[in-house]
């Protein structure tokens, strides 16, 4: 942590840092919140919270009601058919009834045949690079041969906890006030080493057998990749003079990929590993009056979470000053061939990517859909040049380094402009420092503030749904939104527990430049009055949730919905993956279907092709207060002494077989 963070709250761990650090807000535009008055009221859409009488509840709801909401759901509304979770917090996750939940992958398992044993007392970098990397969040999922059983599973690694990887390394101490508080050890370079080696991805093979998912050690194309692993910069900024070093002259290579997030599989197949929170990887100070300054400012570098740049130049901006402009991209990796390279196509924009979604539209170009994952920051969709072709894969391998980058201005009126990110066009000229479509992409948010986008209450994933037209907006929380500062899009200040919106693209046409929207969900406990959660009235006290983070839609059409930041102090409840009702009389109405153990977070969903398979990646399992290698909250998955806490990936299937959440 540098002087450039001043928390209002004490910090305890690295999550609790991360998660202050998303609190900031570094958008300094006044773009307008839909004009002076209007936007201190309520659009209809808004007032609404969505269509069909989906309102907020406005007193306080009393513990007999909701117990009769709870008895009374009635049967037959809701698209979902499964015995729900009871909400709460302990050791271990919880899935509903009927259905198993098996561990597949977790930190340290091999990805190849003669990968190393696991041996958290002797990690090496060497090792960590040919085993299953640290803190899952993506899942994606690619078949084989046409089959629904038999495919490759890709997987992002977004950071890593120190502290509860390296055994005889963090412990609690006091601060400078006497306050109990993890204190990290040395960030040698072997921890630093191992550290990188545990990001980026996990490409492997996996097999249904006897209706268990397993590893496929001896894959072909298994493959790890991490912050070593050679990577070339496409599109609009490649080579250009912001992007050389003195490792890379040429500003088109670059090393690694980090912070990945959430992701995307294209529909010609290959893995688009979305880099989220850059910043944090930096220490340093910029030469004094270097033109980056005011670009780094806005993404918040140098932030200095990691000590990286201690052992390793690129990651001091002192000595490569350049480097943060090659982190903040859509990476494409090709999962079938493991020797290929992968490719950051900067024509995507380079922001804290939250996912880049796909849909095939119905004039064959391919959409996508991304969140800028930071307080006040802005939605974004990406529309190819070029139409995408089913029956010549190779044709497609470049779709994503031409094409328009859009970035939305939600109105009052519920309408969505899409607003172009082209050079040259409105305020995005020499004027205004961008002298090439590079200057635009590089400084994707600093075009945003001047074309007047919505600034939202931090945007993740954004999925759309290629049966129905729709698009889903997760936004996770803002609580830096003051009173006066709310708008028809993000109506709450001080909006602790997140909300959803709901896209209409116009007739379908997920390219067009002009949608509709409206508010599907307000979330947080509708038993508080004041939170003004809008779960319909058949929601139980299991089913409401805060912080929406990702979401999927699986095989039916129906959308999925997981959360980062419940915990038994914010919400009682830990994180979970909720079925959300989007249609009818049940819109609104969710269910807890899979909640995580304490401390964690809950990542992916993805859903198999045929919906009977639902993989979900716990994240930073045990990171709960005080919590160390030693003495993490839980030792889940294993649940050994001599084993650390391991984030993992779990594959759910009902017991039986059938389709997840159907009777």
């Amino acid at each position: 942590m540098n002087d450039m963070f001043k928390p209002d709250e004490e910090i305890i761990n690295l999550t609790e840092l991360r998660e202050a650090e998303e609190d900031v807000g570094r958008n300094p535009s006044d773009n307008p919140t839909m004009g002076d008055i209007i936007n201190r009221r309520f659009s209809r859409r808004g007032f609404l919270g969505g269509s069909l009488a989906v309102t907020a509840i406005a007193t306080t709801v009393s513990p007999l009601a909701l117990m009769i909401a709870d008895e009374a759901r009635a049967e037959g509304m809701s698209a979902f058919s499964f015995t729900e979770v009871e909400a709460g917090v302990d050791e271990t996750h919880h899935v509903a009834e009927g259905y198993d939940a098996d561990v597949l992958l977790r930190w340290g398992d091999k990805v190849f045949a003669d990968s190393p044993d696991f041996d958290p007392m002797n990690q090496t970098a060497e090792s960590q690079s040919k085993q299953f990397g640290y803190n899952n969040d993506y899942v994606g999922f690619i078949p084989l041969d046409g089959a629904d059983d038999h495919g490759l599973l890709v997987v992002n690694h977004e950071y890593t906890n120190a502290e509860l990887m390296f055994p005889n390394w963090a412990t609690i101490g006091k601060d400078g006030e006497g306050k109990d508080k993890v204190m990290m050890g040395e960030f040698t370079k072997d921890i630093v080493d191992i550290e990188m080696a545990a990001h980026g991805g996990t490409v492997i093979e996996i097999r249904k057998q006897d209706g268990k998912w397993m590893p496929v050690l001896d894959g072909k194309m298994n493959r790890r990749l991490h912050v070593g692993t050679e990577m070339a910069l496409t599109g609009p900024a490649a080579g250009h003079d912001r992007l050389k070093t003195n490792a890379d002259t040429s500003g088109t290579k670059v090393f690694g990929t980090l912070n990945n997030c959430a992701g995307g599989v294209t529909p010609w197949g290959t893995w688009l590993m979305a880099e989220e929170n850059f910043h944090g990887y930096f220490i340093g100070e910029l030469p004094e009056g270097h033109p980056e300054a005011v670009n780094y400012k806005r993404y918040g570098a140098p932030a200095g979470w990691y000590n990286w740049g201690t052992h390793h130049d690129r990651f001091d901006v002192s000595k490569e000053p350049n480097e943060p402009n090659r982190f903040g991209w859509v990476v494409e990796v090709d999962p079938m061939d493991p020797n290929s390279v992968p490719k950051k196509r900067t024509a995507l924009g380079r922001m804290k990517h939250e996912g880049a979604e796909s849909v095939v539209n119905k004039d064959g170009r391919v959409v996508f859909y991304c969140g800028d994952d930071e307080r006040f920051d802005y939605v974004y969709k990406f529309v190819t040049s070029a139409a995408y072709n089913p029956d010549d894969r190779a044709a497609n391998m470049d779709l994503l380094d031409d094409g328009i980058l859009y970035v939305a201005r939600f109105d009052a009126d519920g309408t969505v402009d899409w607003m172009p990110l082209v050079h040259g066009e409105g305020p995005l000229n020499a004027d205004n420092g961008f002298m090439s479509q590079a200057d635009v992409v590089i400084e994707a948010r600093r075009a945003g503030d001047l074309l007047g986008a919505t600034r939202m209450d931090r945007p993740e994933d954004v999925q759309p749904n290629a049966m129905t037209g729709k698009v889903y907006c997760m936004l996770t929380n803002n609580t830096r939104r003051k009173e006066g500062d709310e708008n028809a899009a993000n109506p709450r200040a001080n909006n602790a527990f997140g909300h959803i919106i709901e896209i209409s693209e116009t007739d379908g046409d997920f390219a067009s430049t002009k949608s509709t929207w409206e508010i599907l969900l307000k979330c947080g406990d509708p038993a508080v009055a004041e939170v003004g959660a809008s779960f319909s009235s058949a929601t139980t006290t299991n089913g409401w949730f805060g912080m929406p983070d990702n979401c999927a839609i699986d095989a039916d059409g129906r959308l999925w919905v997981s959360t980062d930041g419940n915990s038994e102090k914010r919400t009682g409840r830990t994180d979970g993956l909720w079925a959300v009702d989007t249609d009818g009389d049940a819109r609104a109405t969710s269910k807890l279907f899979f909640r995580v153990p304490v401390g964690a977070e809950m990542c992916g969903p993805l859903f198999d092709p045929t919906g009977e398979t639902v993989f979900l990646a716990v994240q930073h399992p045990g990171d709960e207060g005080l919590a160390t290698y030693e003495q993490p909250a839980t030792r889940w998955p294993d649940f050994r002494d001599d084993m650390p806490v391991r984030p993992a990936v779990v594959a759910v299937t009902k017991q039986g077989g059938g389709k997840i959440g159907m009777a």
